[in-house]
This record gives C-alpha cells, sequence and structure tokens, in this order.
C-alpha cells in the first residue's frame, strides 16, 4: 500500500519514537493513526499509544532516552512527574524539543482491554512503518462501540474496507462485548 518514499512527518515522528519505545517496552499505536498510515485521509496532530505498566526505573530510562534523542514531554521534565501522570491513569504528551506538533500521546496500559490489545499487536506491512499497532479488529471495535464519534465511525468504515480479508466480525463482537465489560 505505501512505500518507504511515501513517508510524512506524522510517519517520521512516529518511527523515531517507536523506535526508542521498542528499546524499554512493549507498546501499541492505536485509533486514529492505524487508519491514517492505512491510507485515510483525515488531519490529525497526535498519535495515541499505550504502553505495558513499567516501574519507575524502567519509565526513567525510557524518559531519559526520550528527552536524549530530542523529545520533550510537555508536562514534565522530571521523570518521577511522568510516572505520577501515567500511575493516575493520566496521558502524557511528548513532542519534538521546540516544536508543539506533532505528539505522541502516551498512557500505561489500564487493565485487562489494553493488556489483551498489547498481548495481540501486530505490525501491519502495508502500512509502510515497521512499528507495531493494535489490531485491526480492536481498532474497529473500539471505534463503533466505545467511542463513536463520526471520525471514528469512518475510521471503522475505512479499516473495514483496507483490511476486509483479515476483519473477524466474531473477534470483532467478542471484542465489543468486553469493551462493555471492562469499560463502560
Amino acid at each position: 500500500m505505501r512505500g518507504v518514499s511515501d513517508k510524512n512527518i506524522l510517519d517520521e515522528f512516529c518511527i523515531k519514537f517507536c523506535n526508542i519505545a521498542e528499546k524499554h517496552c512493549k507498546y501499541i499505536i492505536v485509533l486514529g493513526f492505524v487508519a491514517i498510515s492505512s491510507g485515510r485521509t483525515r488531519a490529525t496532530e497526535d498519535i495515541d499509544m499505550i504502553i505495558e505498566k513499567l516501574p519507575l526505573e524502567k519509565l526513567k530510562a525510557l524518559h531519559s532516552d526520550l528527552l536524549k534523542n530530542g523529545f520533550a514531554c510537555m508536562q514534565s521534565d522530571s521523570a518521577d512527574e511522568v510516572f505520577s501522570y501515567l500511575a493516575d491513569k493520566i496521558s502524557v504528551r511528548y513532542t519534538i524539543r521546540d516544536q508543539p506538533l506533532p505528539e505522541m500521546e502516551v498512557k500505561f496500559a489500564k487493565g485487562a482491554l489494553d493488556d489483551y490489545q498489547i498481548k495481540t499487536r501486530v505490525k501491519i506491512p502495508s502500512t509502510g512503518l515497521d512499528i507495531w499497532f493494535g489490531s485491526i479488529n480492536m481498532n474497529i471495535a473500539f471505534k463503533e462501540e466505545a467511542l463513536k464519534s463520526e471520525k471514528d465511525l469512518k475510521d471503522a468504515e475505512h479499516l473495514r474496507i483496507v483490511y476486509a480479508e483479515i476483519v473477524d466480525e466474531h473477534e470483532i463482537s467478542e471484542i465489543k462485548k468486553m469493551i462493555r465489560k471492562l469499560r463502560l
């Protein structure tokens, strides 16, 4: 679908951030950027990332590595404060230092649903990006069952068309049940 020469600023930002995250934890990219990287044309200024829950020392190493590589956390330079936000289930946002956009919104996995997403993470070769995504079925289910905005429903529709050969309605239905049980 996309090739190396098709990468844009958002792709490059995501790749750089994910390459650093990969050294420290399991992560997934979810929501809008999954649809965008799969060919949907729509604007976004942030990318959503869920990382496995890390102990403070591992989070400090990740945060330090990000800072050393030109990223800045909008909430704090202090890894202790960043950890406090994440532990309190509040996301933090990273940008390239001195550039307000794009942003990587990072949050710890919040429970069984996020743990399942990380466990079932996939690489999607057709995106041209060597990064970990939440599964297509998970993204469709979450957008249709939990988010339900017009933009999210159009994202889900796009993913259903582009990945028709791997869309599994039974799995989507089971994930939706899980979402209702665990989140709503």
